[in-house]
Formats: structure tokens, C-alpha cells, sequence
């Protein structure tokens, strides 16, 4: 804790007052935020999780306001009254304990002022009450906040706005949420031109300077700012959790499911536990297979995930808070800042891909300030033990991920643009300077925003015979107004920018409400099919309206839900230390517990290839009953592997006639022929250059398909395609069916179209990585080439062969053909 120092201004004394009478002692960066607050300051802070950044935020809101009104006790109509913040949030969990914080500082101090949440989740009366009778704080979303601009008076609904604060902004920066907030932000700016104050929370990320850019616009150098960071070293303890045998041929298809015998005793000893899986699909299957290892903890163990429902996410958070119940099984929904009673233990099943995500992870034990956060790391196999030493390294190193913001993504602004017309309409010359004062659109040209313009008043060229697509009339005045009401009402109910597979709720017989799985999943199921969801075994009586009727089974087997894009991508900052990892086995450094558990793996792998060091790349060709496997280990992860596995065997098809089955993990990847390979020729040939990356890119792989499934999701944040109205949801094969026509159409006649040329370019940095797939095959380019023929697969193959395995058989085929191979390695 710091040392007391009451040498402090007048205005934050009552703040540190209180956290006195709590017992608690202001930080440094806590006393820094409430001054730059209050002085008219705009800026950033970064802090741990629970050392207490909201109070950082919260405290000079409410002194602003008391201040005010002391100021004109005497003079009530001068009296601040209505909405005087906004607090943005980028998921629902955390709304409830920032409502909590903010009424109990404000009880403390004796100020009367009133907090409410509004979120998808708000029911329309409480929606509206807000709109006649404004809260002093509204905890809300960046969705929400755009509906706010869809409603008529909004002017004077923000007139007293006093500040917006961005809590999560790391999570917000890199995704077309975070655009939202910046156009958004560009509105209040110009309603209230010295009246706003911006501010963000962040958790510790590679590019904070930029971060901070985004959220305060390209004039960000015209406002005073500071960025505030807290100097608390954070204590993170890594513990792996070794398997009792080492697998000498490790596949990544089991998650983590034969640990769990492991698991159970640091359950028991432990007072409250998170548990923390990557995807919702592991977390159902953990938590039943813990029911079933553990009956003792029947009773004990919940689980929480975004799919299931509302009202059973918030009981849960409840029961731990209170100590309730000892252990959630969970994923990246409770992985902000959810403030329960100190949790005792963390365990994370399999590496998160992201230190970042690890440490805000771990930050969810020992949650107050100057305690040992302790992580219990559970591998899904043998290998990533050496991902769990990579973490450790680069925590101890403050390794940090960057954040690559969005930047002119006209899918967004072209539904702004309607948002904004549905109200009370826009002047494009107002408009597009408030626009140009985004960091994401600060190049956008006259021509540019034209385009938009004449999109939404009517559709591109190829659709202004349609008189769907001509949503925005434009009045005498000049006025871009929405005058139909239907137009209005299609358009408030598709807003957003979260696309992903339509979703269908799933109920009881008798009507109660357990959660939404996605319909692609639902397809595969018939009546009297079970499934395992939110815990239960569920019977599959029928589906009617969009409505997954179900009733309890008392089977034990069935089928688990699986969500689309669960698969996370390993950052580059894990991918630096996992080879340096790698380079260390290959030294013979095993001075780490997990390392050494491997030796005998890396001992295999050295023996029938090799174990590559830091300037090396490994490429292993061998020939076996299946075909030629040329397999190569750049250790960059899975979406940087996709686009080097395509080009390479674009180039070698360059060569001579040869089809390939492609297969990658994040460790390496594998081409697959029928007939011999010619890799010597190939790397005399330059088979890793980059100076044609972009356009050999496009001819390697099939850029306009990988564009048009990006295209989707384009069209539906645009407004091309609208999804359906609740209840009576539009299938998501007839969305895509849509999307593709109108992606074929500006193909043929509109390929300057700007939604047309952004799937391109979302695909080329975001999908592929460009700029990331440059620099790694710079590396492989300049990397000493290990050539190894070895008789048979390697430790280091058998991965990303049974990875390609499962492309093609039933989970129960591929166990079977698993150990068979397994047992002709070992023989």
C-alpha cells in the first residue's frame, strides 16, 4: 500500500476523506486522475485489475457535481440536473458492479445522485423512463449510446453531459465497437464543444499512446491530456499443472479433459475458483465432466458463459460475490472487471493465445491492491508447456499485445449516417468535419463520403432502381432526414456492429428461457436428439418461431454445442517468446519445472529431426503410406500459418503440376501431395520472398471467396441485408445467400464500390495478417533452413496431422486412427 500523504487540494479531499474512513489509503494515480479530472483534463488510465482505476473515474464525476451544485445552492435553475455522464462499457457483466460502486461512493460522500444502467437487456418502460427522466450517470453501450443518437431531441437529452468515460478500452480499440465510440464521441464533441471531457480505463497494452489518439480524435494535440499510469507491480505467480506422463506424440483434440483428475483437489482446497476455457464448448464439457468426476460438488460448481441466459449469468455472479457456491467454469465473460470478493484461485484450461488476456485473467485472484495474483495453467497437451514457460517469460519481460485499430470501415459510417438521419437528420458539410475528426476516418476524401451520402439516400448505382436501399430523403434545406417510419424502426432494431451466426433461444416446454445456440448447430439436431447446454441434459422436442423447444433428459450422453470463430489467434508477442522457448530446449536449458517434463518429447523430436533455434527454421520432409508431407515450423500461430501454407503452395505450383491437402496449428504447418515435393529447387527459388506478397497472395488463395464471407458481415452492418424482426429471424443461409448476391453484383458492375473494396482489405489485415505475414516470411527468408528427412513423423508434426484428420472423420474414427498411428510412431 502507499504511505499516507495528506498534503492534498481541497477539491478531491472529501474523496480521500472516505477511502480514509474505509480504511484504505489513496494511490499516486488515483489522487493524479482526480486532479487532471477536475482541472479539465482529457486522458487515459492505466491500472491492474483491483487497484481500484473505477474509483480513479468515479470519485471526481461525483465531487464535479457536488461542487456544482454547492456552487448555486442559492440559484436552482442554474443547478446541474439530467445526464451528466456516461460510462461506456464494452460487455453487460460489468454494468452492475460499476452501478454498485458508483451509489456507494455517492452514499458515502452524501450526494444525491442517481445512477442507471440501460443495455440491450432494459426492458423498454425502464428504456423510456430514462429518456423523460435522465439518470446523473448512465452505465451503458456503445450500441445503446448510438440508439440514444437515434432518438428525436438528443441535443437536449445530452445538453448538461459533462463526460464520457470508456471503461475496457482495450477491449473496445481493435473492433468496430470502438468505431462506434469514436463517431459517437465526434457527435457529443460538437453539441458540447467545451463542455466534454473524455476519459479511458485500459488494462496495459503495447500501443497506449495510440490508444489514447483513437479515443480523443485526430485533434487529440489540441485538447490537454495525460496518460495516467498506475506504478503497481502487479504480482502474477504462474503455476503449471504437470501431467503425470508426458505424451511423446501430442494432439490438441482432448481439451485438457485428461487433466481433470489434477484439477478436482485444487478445487477442494480452494474457497472460491474461476476456471477459465477458451471456448463456450469447452466450458460446457469441463463442467460436465467435473460433475461427473466430483459428484461431492454437485451443488458447488457453476458455470457462466454469453450464450446462456441473462438472469442465470447474474445469479451466478451473485453466488461467488457471497461465497455461495466455490468454483464457475467460464470463458472470456467474466474476464473484465466483474468485481466479486477477492477470488481465491484461478485455473486457465489450455494457453489463452494472448498474454495480455492470460494476466487479466490471473488479475481475478488476489484482486486487491498489493496481494499475488496465482494462475493455475492446466495444458490441453504435452507442447503447451512450453507456451506456458513462453507466458511466463513474457509477463516477467511486460511483453505487452498491441491493439490495431479499425480505420476507414464505411460499412459503420454509412449506418451512422441513418442513425443520425432517423433523429433529427444532419447537414453533410457539419457532418463530415465532425467525421474527419475521428482517428478512423481522418483521411476519408470529399469523394469518399459522397459515396456514402448518395448510399443511403440511394443504394450504390446497381441499386437505385430498388426503392429499398433509398432509406434517407434529403429535405429542402439540405436536410438528410429518414421520414419513414418503417425505414426508422428497421433501422433502430439492426443497429449494432456484433454479427456472427443467427442464434436461437432455447426454452423449456413450460416457456422458461435458458440461453441462445447458434442455428448452424440446431441443423444437425432431430427431435429426441440430447444435448448438453447450460449445464443440462436437453431433449430436443421442436423448433418452432425461432424457438428451440426443449425438455431435461436423464441421459449422460450428448451432443455439445459449438459456437463459429472459438479459435483464437496467437499474438505476436506470444509467438516471439514461444520461439525463444523453443530455442532454449534446443540449447538444453531446461532450468523451468515444465521444460524439464518435456525432455524426454524434445529428446524424440532432436532424434528423428531436429529442435530449432531462434535463427533457424525446421522443415521436415518424409514419405509415408498417406503421400509426401513437407512440413515446416515457423511458430507464428494459426492465421499467419493459413496464409504462408497458401502461398507456399501456390509457388511450388508454379513449378510443376501438384494438388495439396494443407493442414496448420500454431506451431507449423504441412502440405500434403500424392506426388514428390521438389523443396530443394523450391528453396533455391526463393519460396519465402515478399516483395510480391500482395498480389502472389491474391493469386494463392481464393481471395474472393475468403472476401466474400467477410462480405456478410460488411452487408449487414450497412444495411444491406437485414437480419429479420425478433421472433421471426431471417436463417443465416438465406443472409449469406443475400450477402453474395450483392457481393457478386458490385463485383461485375461496381468494383470501386467502397463496402465491395473493404472486404478485400478487412480479409488482407485483419484475416491474413499482411503486415505480420511480411515480416514473418522476412524472418523465414533470412533464417538458417534446417532440412531434416526424417523416416517418420516427428513429435512435432503428429499435431498438425491429426488436426488434419479431423477436417474428415467423427470424433470417434479419429481416437481410433489416433492410436493406431500412435502405436506404428512408437514401434
Amino acid at each position: 500500500m502507499p504511505t499516507t500523504d495528506h498534503t492534498t487540494t481541497p477539491d478531491v479531499q472529501p474523496a480521500v476523506d472516505w477511502f480514509e474512513r474505509q480504511g484504505w489509503v489513496p494511490f499516486p494515480f488515483q489522487r493524479e486522475a482526480w486532479q487532471a479530472y477536475l482541472s479539465g483534463e482529457h486522458g487515459l488510465v492505466n491500472a491492474p485489475t483491483g487497484s481500484g482505476k473505477t474509483y480513479s473515474l468515479i470519485l471526481p464525476i461525483l465531487l464535479e457535481y457536488a461542487t456544482a451544485k454547492a456552487r448555486y445552492a442559492d440559484k436552482p435553475s442554474k443547478q446541474p440536473k439530467g445526464l451528466q455522464a456516461i460510462w461506456l462499457t464494452p460487455i453487460r457483466a460489468l454494468t452492475k458492479e460499476i452501478q454498485a460502486a458508483t451509489e456507494r461512493a455517492a452514499e458515502a460522500l452524501g450526494i444525491d445522485f442517481t445512477v442507471a444502467v440501460r443495455s440491450g437487456d432494459t426492458k423498454t418502460s425502464v428504456r423510456r423512463k430514462q429518456i423523460t427522466k435522465p439518470p446523473n450517470l448512465l452505465i451503458t453501450t456503445p450500441e445503446s449510446l448510438h440508439l440514444l443518437l437515434a432518438t428525436k431531441g438528443y441535443p437536449k437529452y445530452f445538453k448538461q453531459l459533462k463526460a464520457v468515460v470508456a471503461d475496457e478500452w482495450h477491449e473496445l480499440l481493435g473492433t468496430k465497437r470502438g468505431v462506434q465510440v469514436e463517431l459517437a464521441l465526434s457527435r457529443l464533441r460538437a453539441i458540447l464543444p467545451d463542455q466534454l471531457k473524455t476519459w479511458g480505463i485500459s488494462a496495459t497494452i503495447g500501443n497506449m499512446d495510440e490508444a489514447l489518439q483513437v479515443l480523443l480524435g485526430s485533434r487529440h494535440d489540441e485538447l490537454p491530456h495525460r496518460i495516467i499510469k498506475a506504478q503497481i507491480d502487479k504480482k502474477i505467480e504462474v503455476v503449471s499443472v504437470l501431467p503425470e506422463e508426458i505424451e511423446r506424440f501430442p494432439w490438441s483434440g482432448h481439451l485438457g479433459i485428461h487433466m481433470i483428475e489434477q484439477v478436482v483437489p485444487i478445487l477442494r482446497k480452494s474457497r472460491s475458483t474461476l476456471l477459465f476455457t477458451n471456448t463456450r464448448s469447452q466450458c460446457e464439457l469441463w463442467y460436465q465432466r467435473l460433475l461427473e468426476a466430483a459428484p461431492d460438488l454437485i451443488g458447488s460448481i457453476a458455470m457462466h458463459h454469453g450464450s446462456i441466459a441473462r438472469e442465470t449469468r447474474e445469479w451466478v455472479e451473485d453466488a461467488i460475490h457471497n461465497e455461495v457456491i466455490k468454483c464457475v467454469v467460464c470463458t472470456s465473460s467474466l474476464d473484465l472487471g466483474v468485481d466479486f470478493r477477492p477470488v481465491e484461485t484461478i485455473i486457465q484450461i489450455g494457453s489463452p493465445k494472448g498474454v495480455a488476456r492470460f494476466m487479466q485473467r490471473a488479475g481475478r485472484s488476489g484482486h486487491r491492491p498489493g496481494e499475488v495474483s496465482r494462475i493455475y495453467f492446466v495444458p490441453t497437451h504435452s507442447l503447451e508447456l512450453v507456451e506456458s514457460v513462453a507466458l511466463q517469460t513474457a509477463i516477467d519481460e511486460k511483453y505487452i499485445e498491441s491493439r490495431v485499430p479499425y480505420i476507414r470501415s464505411f460499412d459503420v459510417l454509412v449506418q451512422y449516417l441513418v442513425t443520425l438521419a432517423v433523429s433529427e437528420g444532419f447537414k453533410p458539410e457539419i457532418i463530415i468535419d465532425e467525421v474527419r475528426q475521428t482517428y478512423s476516418y481522418s483521411s476519408i476524401t470529399d469523394e469518399e463520403f459522397g459515396w456514402c451520402l448518395h448510399f443511403v439516400v440511394a443504394g450504390s448505382p446497381s441499386l437505385e432502381a430498388y426503392s429499398e436501399y433509398q432509406k434517407v430523403d434529403i429535405l429542402e434545406d439540405g436536410t438528410y432526414k429518414v421520414t419513414s417510419r418503417g425505414v426508422a424502426m428497421r433501422h433502430r432494431m439492426s443497429m449494432g456492429t456484433i454479427v456472427g451466426n443467427t442464434h436461437m433461444t432455447v426454452k423449456f416446454l413450460g416457456g422458461k428461457r435458458i440461453g441462445q445456440i447458434e442455428e448452424r448447430f440446431v441443423s444437425q439436431l432431430s427431435p429426441g436428439d440430447v444435448f448438453w447446454f447450460a449445464g443440462r441434459a436437453l431433449k430436443l422436442v421442436r423448433i418452432k418461431d425461432m424457438i428451440v423447444q426443449v425438455k431435461r433428459s436423464g441421459s449422460r450422453k450428448g451432443k455439445v454445442p459449438s459456437w463459429a470463430g472459438s479459435r483464437m489467434p496467437l499474438s505476436v508477442q506470444m509467438a516471439d517468446t514461444l520461439r525463444q522457448t523453443v530455442h532454449r530446449m534446443a540449447t538444453g536449458e531446461y532450468d523451468e519445472p515444465e521444460l524439464h517434463k518435456l525432455a524426454p518429447l524434445t529428446e524424440l523430436q532432436a532424434e528423428r529431426s531436429y529442435v530449432p533455434r531462434r535463427d533457424e527454421l525446421l522443415i521436415e520432409y518424409f514419405k509415408d503410406r498417406e503421400g509426401y508431407h513437407l512440413l515446416l515450423y515457423p511458430f507464428e500461430g494459426r492465421q499467419v500459418h493459413e496464409g504462408v501454407s497458401m502461398l507456399i503452395a501456390w509457388r511450388i505450383s508454379q513449378m510443376l503440376p501438384i494438388t495439396f491437402s494443407i493442414a496448420m496449428n500454431d506451431y507449423g504447418i504441412e502440405l500434403l501431395s500424392d506426388v514428390e515435393i521438389p523443396i530443394e529447387t523450391a528453396l533455391k527459388s526463393d519460396l519465402f520472398d515478399s516483395y510480391h506478397l500482395e498480389e502472389d497472395i491474391r493469386a494463392s488463395l481464393n481471395a474472393v471467396e475468403m472476401a466474400k464471407r467477410q462480405f456478410r458481415d460488411i452487408a449487414s452492418i450497412a444495411g444491406l441485408v437485414f437480419s429479420g424482426y425478433p421472433g421471426n429471424r431471417k436463417k443465416t443461409r438465406h443472409l449469406q445467400a443475400s450477402s453474395q448476391l450483392f457481393f457478386g453484383v458490385f463485383g461485375d458492375y461496381e468494383p470501386d464500390n467502397l463496402l465491395y473494396l473493404q472486404a478485400f482489405e478487412e480479409v488482407m489485415t485483419f484475416q491474413l495478417q499482411q503486415d505480420r505475414l511480411r515480416r514473418a516470411l522476412v524472418r523465414m527468408q533470412e533464417s538458417r533452413h534446417l532440412l531434416s528427412r526424417p523416416k517418420k513423423a516427428t513429435p512435432f508434426a503428429f499435431p498438425i496431422m491429426v488436426d488434419r484428420l479431423r477436417e474428415r472423420l467423427t470424433s470417434e474414427t479419429l481416437q481410433d486412427r489416433i492410436k493406431k498411428m500412435k502405436l506404428r510412431l512408437i514401434a
